[in-house]
């Protein structure tokens, strides 16, 4: 299993949960862990999940998964792009 970094690549409107540009969040089946006091949104969070946990795992190099880059939100008017990384 692979650490993924999510990093907030933009925020469309207010975010309620308060995330801002820049913020990071590392994911670690079955952990999410933040610094420096960065929430984790459960909306995105249940949202985002399932392709974390594809991506983060070891796949063949044409897997679609490994295709993706970033994700958001499912508020459609509020949205928050993260940026994806595999960290190790």
């Amino acid at each position: 299993m692979k650490k993924v970094e999510l990093s907030v690549k933009s925020v469309k409107g207010f975010c309620s949960a308060g995330y801002k540009t820049g913020d990071k969040l590392t994911y670690t089946e079955p952990s999410v862990i933040t610094a420096d006091g960065v929430p984790v949104c459960i909306y995105a969070f249940n949202a985002l999940a399932p392709y974390l946990s594809a991506y983060g795992k070891q796949t063949d190099p044409s897997d679609w998964i490994n295709e993706i880059n970033e994700l958001q939100c499912p508020d459609p008017i509020n949205t928050v792009v993260f940026g994806l990384k595999c960290i190790e």
